[in-house]
């Protein structure tokens, strides 16, 4: 069996990141793996992206491969002696295909769901990138207007926190975990000139996160992005 499960491409992945108390993440945390905190805060990001272009063991798949994708997710990083894995924990992923959340969930006991999504994406004189989801009959949407010209993260940087992490982490019971490894080049992002955020976090996520109805995010980053696989090969522990 071909050790690549998926690829595709990521394109214009924008994450708007609020700081959350550790106690909000610590039901959703899998059994060996801890929080990761960047200047002793923890952070969840709701993430829009294209996939495009997207393959199962290099099979093109014809009528889904191209979509958008809302989530949410935070941060972890598990210790293997002296090696630390930094990766990401997604509490929900949203997609416009019942197939995709279907076999997501089926093959790796995933969190998706499916709802009405869709895009706007003009690249002319700025990047001009829109995500938006309905939930209880109201359009929500996550906004970036960035720069054309791409700049380099910076080492030790809140753009390097969000971006590069290349674990991804799922709670199976309370007993057990898995992990699987996802690989792409660093990211080239762009300078976020203005950005909007209008999301029902109760009704998407829960109450935990009822909180961020009214917040403002910390920060919003927009990454160009890239070609992306995920290994077959999951680890549990």
């Amino acid at each position: 069996m071909n050790d690549t499960f998926l690829s595709a491409k990521w394109e214009n992945l924008i994450m708007a990141n609020y700081a959350v108390e550790a106690a909000v993440l610590t039901p959703y945390l899998p059994k060996g793996v801890e929080l990761d905190y960047y200047n002793d805060k923890a952070y969840v990001s709701l993430v829009g992206f294209m996939f495009k272009e997207t393959s199962l063991f290099n099979i093109p798949i014809p009528f889904f491969g191209t979509f958008e994708e809302i989530n949410l997710r935070f941060y972890v990083k598990r210790k293997e002696g002296a090696r630390v894995k930094r990766g990401v924990v997604f509490i929900n992923e949203t997609v416009p295909f019942k197939a995709v959340a279907w076999l997501a969930n089926k093959l790796y006991k995933e969190h998706y769901i499916t709802i009405p999504t869709k895009n706007s994406i003009d690249i002319a004189g700025t990047r001009q990138v829109k995500y938006e989801w309905k939930i209880d009959n109201h359009w929500n949407h996550l906004k970036v207007d960035a720069a054309l010209d791409t700049e380099k993260m910076k080492r030790g940087s809140m753009e390097e926190f969000i971006f590069e992490h290349y674990y991804g982490y799922t709670k199976i019971n309370p007993l057990v975990s898995q992990e699987y490894q996802i690989n792409h080049p660093r990211w080239l992002i762009n300078k976020v000139l203005n950005s909007s955020v209008h999301c029902n976090f109760k009704a998407m996520y829960g109450d935990a996160f009822a909180g961020l109805n009214e917040a403002r995010p910390d920060s919003v980053f927009i990454a160009e992005g890239s070609p992306v696989t995920v290994k077959w090969k999951r680890t549990s522990f």
